[in-house]
């Protein structure tokens, strides 16, 4: 059996309910109102033949003129779904995605500092050979201070990408676990109706009968007494339907959390492995083509001497300025590539961040969703008490 698998089991004793104590929770590291469906009934042919038969063969163990039997029929059940819910409650509320946010958010800053200055390409080619030492070097640092940056946000990131991938492992275990306190609370509910249905029928229709032919006072407090017997136990199967009501809206709950920890361990991973790897890949590209930018300056230095040496005419001047203007200007379109890519990166970290803060709104949403649910059931469970 596995760890965390758990066996429901139908009982009449409070300390055997008690000592078979359920395995804990798993530790986690408005839409328009249509035709409402009908409300579903509890039939124990829904149940497969062998809870069937487990389930009325322990229906007619129950004695609702036990007190103490009555109190505690499906306690044990109602205690599973209590701690359960509690310790998901509790860990959701530890649970604080927000840090991995604002990595991504320092991520996003550490490459707009590496960001190319436009109006430099636009004060002219004098301007930018004049500047193309010191702009080189100036990248170069601002690169080791980035990457050191990077690589330190990235190192946080993979240790949440870890606790995500348990978390996103330990809610199908959850969800499990659930699924069986559900089928559990299920059995003990339909053969507390089963009773008091053989109930109804027999023992309580025989001391109505004899009431109403013997007329004595007695026999007619007898069938009172029954009858509120049933009534008591009735309440109780009542009770176990909210709690199978709570188990029930946790399942969804559970997928609901799942699903963000995906959604965001799949950002950390597209961070990870394609966005920064490519940041640093261009940056690499960036200080290539300054070094071929300097040996094409080289060479037309070189050419100019032969040039001045040879005592070129004018036309072999303009010609040689012509081409290093030509040289001079596929410099300037390399660098607009550049800028451009880097815009493309950083726009990818953005769009992440957005559906971050979209993912946060949804969250909300549900949440308020799941309130009003909540106190639409309470007002119709009050409107029924009345």
């Amino acid at each position: 059996m596995a760890e965390n698998e758990y066996t429901p089991t139908l009982t009449l004793n409070p300390t055997a309910a008690a000592a078979q104590e359920a395995p804990a929770a798993p530790v986690l590291t408005t839409k328009t109102e249509e035709e409402k469906p009908e409300a579903e009934k509890l039939d124990i042919d829904r149940l497969s033949p062998a809870e069937q038969a487990a389930v009325r063969e322990f229906s007619k163990q129950i004695d609702v003129t036990d007190t103490n039997l009555v109190l505690s029929y499906g306690a044990g059940a109602q205690k599973n779904i209590s701690d359960f819910s509690a310790q998901a409650l509790g860990k959701v509320r530890t649970k604080d995605m927000g840090p991995v946010g604002d990595m991504l958010t320092d991520l996003v800053v550490e490459l707009k500092t590496l960001e190319f200055d436009e109006q430099e390409e636009r004060k002219g080619l004098a301007k930018l050979f004049h500047k193309a030492k010191n702009t080189i070097e100036e990248t170069k640092v601002k690169f080791d201070k980035a990457e050191v940056n990077v690589d330190r946000i990235t190192g946080e990131l993979q240790k949440h990408q870890v606790v995500l991938s348990k978390d996103i492992a330990t809610m199908d275990q959850m969800f499990e676990l659930n699924q069986a306190y559900f089928k559990e609370l299920t059995m003990y509910i339909i053969a507390g109706k089963l009773r008091i249905q053989e109930l109804r029928d027999t023992t309580l229709a025989e001391l109505t009968r004899k009431a109403q032919e013997s007329g004595l006072a007695e026999d007619a407090q007898a069938a009172n007494d029954f009858a509120e017997l049933i009534n008591r136990f009735e309440k109780k199967i009542h009770d176990l339907e909210l709690t199978r009501m709570i188990s029930l809206q946790m399942s969804p709950q559970i997928r609901m959390i799942q699903n963000n920890d995906l959604v965001m361990n799949e950002k950390i991973q597209t961070a990870i492995v394609n966005t920064i790897p490519l940041w640093k890949s261009q940056m690499v590209m960036a200080l290539s083509l300054h070094h071929s930018k300097q040996a094409m300056e080289a060479s037309s230095a070189v050419t100019d001497i032969t040039n001045k040496l040879l005592e070129k005419n004018a036309a072999d001047l303009h010609q040689g300025s012509v081409a290093i203007a030509r040289e001079a200007e596929k410099g300037i379109v390399e660098l607009e590539t550049l800028r451009k890519t880097n815009q493309h990166l950083i726009d990818t970290l953005e769009e992440v961040r957005q559906i971050q803060d979209e993912g946060r709104v949804r969250r909300a949403q549900a949440e308020q969703e799941l309130g009003q649910m909540e106190a639409e059931l309470k007002q119709k469970l009050l409107e029924m008490k009345g």
